[in-house]
């Protein structure tokens, strides 16, 4: 008869501790996405080679999902954006820097949040920092593997 105690225990026991791992999983999964716009050719398959190769972390802050196709966040509350697919830029007044062998042009207009736009690279990519929170090197230099692809029509002058 003990056995038959311990065995129902056992079985209630087993089946508390699944109830709980199931609802950890829905709490987790339940996390509020950060609310993107999708670019406008988000859909180009270049995109998709950039979403595959974006790292879990940038600059020590954790990805988070995303509400749009072919964007990304980082950090708590979100101080990294990336969108693909925005309208590709060959010709601007904006600075314009290299990072691991990528142009990037940078707009300080809205300064501390920066905006990096690939330069003369379809698809183009935009990534938005507040640099309260990161560092926009360290984002750009971080992101340059997941950025690399495409074609690319001209360089920084």
């Amino acid at each position: 008869m003990n056995f038959l105690r311990v065995s129902l225990t056992s079985g209630r026991f087993a089946a508390a501790l699944a109830i709980a791992s199931i609802t950890t999983t829905m709490l987790t999964a339940c996390a509020p996405a950060v609310s993107l716009n999708a670019a406008e050719d988000s859909n180009n398959p270049g995109c998709a080679e950039v979403m595959v190769r974006l790292p879990d972390k940038v600059d020590l802050q954790q990805r988070r999902n995303t509400d749009a196709q072919s964007t990304a966040a980082w950090g708590e509350p979100a101080s990294v954006l990336l969108r693909c697919g925005i309208p590709p830029v060959d010709v601007s007044t904006l600075p314009c820097v290299t990072v691991q062998d990528i142009d990037w042009l940078v707009d300080d207009s809205k300064a501390p949040s920066y905006r990096f736009i690939t330069f003369a690279r379809t698809p183009a990519t935009e990534i938005i920092v507040d640099s309260k929170s990161v560092s926009g090197s360290s984002v750009l230099d971080e992101l340059a593997s997941a950025t690399a692809n495409g074609k690319v029509s001209r360089r920084c002058q």
